[in-house]
């Protein structure tokens, strides 16, 4: 199944990189392919990731992959054509600030 990033994902990313790049040259490296492999499971079993708590109500599922090592979640909905990657939060800042961007 194809995986689509919203515009605000990709930024969240990009930024969470270059701060762990600050912290320690080629940490964001780590980051981004942590990430990335979050995003390669979901893009091949995303039914098998649980829906995030407290958002059962909506029009749509959205579901939450935990990053290994680091304290970031990808938030996502699964539609037809594709998974859509509303964010990637900081899993212990304002998780649900994304929640705006859900369809």
């Amino acid at each position: 199944m194809r995986v689509e990033l919203l515009s605000e994902a990709r930024s969240e990313l990009q930024a969470a990189a270059h701060w762990y790049d600050e912290q320690q040259p080629g940490l964001g490296d780590e980051f981004v392919g942590a990430v990335s492999r979050v995003i390669e499971s979901v893009r091949k079993t995303p039914a098998a990731f649980p829906v995030w708590p407290g958002t059962e109500g909506g029009p749509t599922l959205i579901r939450r992959a935990l990053v290994d090592r680091f304290p970031y979640a990808v938030a996502f909905e699964v539609h037809a054509e594709c998974v859509l990657v509303l964010g990637i939060p900081h899993t212990r800042r304002h998780p649900l600030y994304w929640l705006k961007r859900a369809f």
